[in-house]
């Protein structure tokens, strides 16, 4: 499974994960000509849009912007979209990254983000999914930093990746 591309064909996402492109983008009117392009044309919190139509926005932003543009998106993320409103801990909030990307995906298989306690400071995150490395690496910055200003997260090199065809990739998280 590659990044920017479905697992199946009709999966939504919500409008307020939608306008993370917009709203986490440092160059709004671009994002917008470019979701627009896709079919996405004035996003709106409880509406639903195509993944495969966002994907695509995502990849022509990665070939047009650069990848950085999309971490910086993937950053937006926790202030856009919908979280389990419990969440107090960085365990926690890592651990609701799986749970709240379901609740702003609908219609079919979306992938997931499977979180694994490896120390008292410390989790591993796989994200089997079709976004793009530097977009996970983007979310799982943002939900780290909520509770752990200090935390750093490393992408796993020595696991497989999207980037390179692979079904996933593996986050590495310390705070």
């Amino acid at each position: 499974m590659a990044q920017f591309v479905a697992f199946q064909n009709g999966v939504e996402v919500n409008g307020e994960t939608v306008l993370s492109v917009v709203n986490g983008s440092p160059i709004k009117e671009m994002a917008i000509k470019i979701l627009e392009k896709h079919g996405i044309k004035d996003p709106k919190p409880g509406e639903w849009y195509s993944q495969q139509n966002w994907l695509d926005s995502f990849r022509e932003i990665s070939e047009k912007i650069g990848s950085g543009t999309l971490k910086t998106i993937g950053m937006a993320i926790p202030k856009n979209a919908q979280f389990p409103p419990e969440i107090d801990n960085t365990h926690a909030a890592l651990a609701s990254i799986d749970v709240a990307y379901h609740m702003n995906h609908r219609k079919g298989k979306i992938g997931n983000y499977e979180y694994v306690k490896t120390g008292e400071k410390s989790a591993k995150i796989v994200c089997r999914n079709p976004y793009p490395c530097s977009f996970d690496l983007g979310i799982i910055i943002a939900i780290a930093r909520k509770f752990s200003m200090g935390a750093r997260v490393e992408h796993d090199e020595t696991q497989p990746c999207r980037s390179n065809g692979a079904d996933s990739c593996a986050y590495n998280v310390t705070w």
